[in-house]
């Protein structure tokens, strides 16, 4: 497949073979635009059709003190500021996004640097995310007379409470890579250098597990509570005739034999 604004290959590490998409903008500190986007909705196409844990990561930058990463800064704002109503309505941010999170194998966001605005969005669409000490992340967006429009204003306080989320959304505030861990928005942090083989050493535990399981897992997961507990049983009957969970558990009985 072709990209423009971001590169896809399968890598593996041990048995596990996973994707990994980064973001490659680096004149814009990977802005997302409708190239972007066009590109991210490919990307979703490719993991459907054929499942596997993506991990998505952004690129270096060059600075005043040498390269230094960056996961994505935010919307385009030349294209932004000319988008109108109809263009809202579109949600084309937001669909691209969604369509990241709903993902049959879970994503994993690598987060080192800047994560603001359509980015921090584009990361809250993860599973998991990782950092490092040099992750900021933010929703500047009432700062320029906008939403959070694609995710930030219902994921984000799922993720770190009410009043957190409302100072990120409506004060500004911007979190370092530690202030993210301690929240809950970081799974963990790591050093720019070990950041993307942590992300892909947590896609090899992810592949050591059923895939079938763990696709299933991930959409209940999703599910609102009135769906509990008769979407977890039907779930779990699915299962229950698969030959994988027989053959596991009969490795799990004989090893407990020795």
């Amino acid at each position: 497949m072709t990209f423009s604004t971001l590169s896809l290959t399968d890598e593996t590490r041990g048995a596990a073979t996973y994707a990994v998409a980064r973001l490659n903008r680096p004149d814009v500190r990977n802005a997302i635009d409708q190239a972007m986007v066009n590109d991210l909705h490919a990307v979703c196409t490719d993991l459907e059709e054929r499942p596997r844990t993506l991990v998505l990561t952004g690129c270096q930058i060059d600075g005043t003190n040498g390269p230094r990463g960056i996961f994505a800064s935010g919307a385009d704002i030349t294209q932004l500021r000319e988008r109108r109503r109809d263009d809202a309505l579109r949600g084309i941010n937001s669909q691209v996004f969604d369509r990241i999170a709903k993902l049959p194998m879970p994503v994993i966001a690598a987060i080192d640097g800047a994560a603001l605005g359509g980015g921090a969005e584009l990361a809250l669409a993860a599973d998991f995310r990782l950092g490092t000490p040099g992750t900021r992340f933010g929703q500047p967006e009432t700062g320029l007379g906008i939403v959070a429009a694609a995710g930030g204003l219902w994921r984000l306080k799922e993720v770190t409470g009410e009043q957190l989320a409302k100072e990120i959304l409506l004060a500004g505030r911007i979190l370092t890579g530690e202030e993210c861990r301690d929240s809950g928005i970081l799974l963990s942090l790591h050093s720019p250098e070990d950041l993307v083989d942590a992300a892909a050493a947590l896609a090899e535990r992810i592949a050591a597990q059923d895939p079938l399981a763990v696709r299933i897992s991930k959409r209940v997961f999703s599910m609102p509570r009135d769906a509990h507990p008769h979407v977890d049983e039907l779930a779990q009957a699915v299962l229950f005739e698969s030959q994988e969970k027989f053959d596991r558990m009969q490795a799990f009985i004989d090893r407990k034999k020795k």
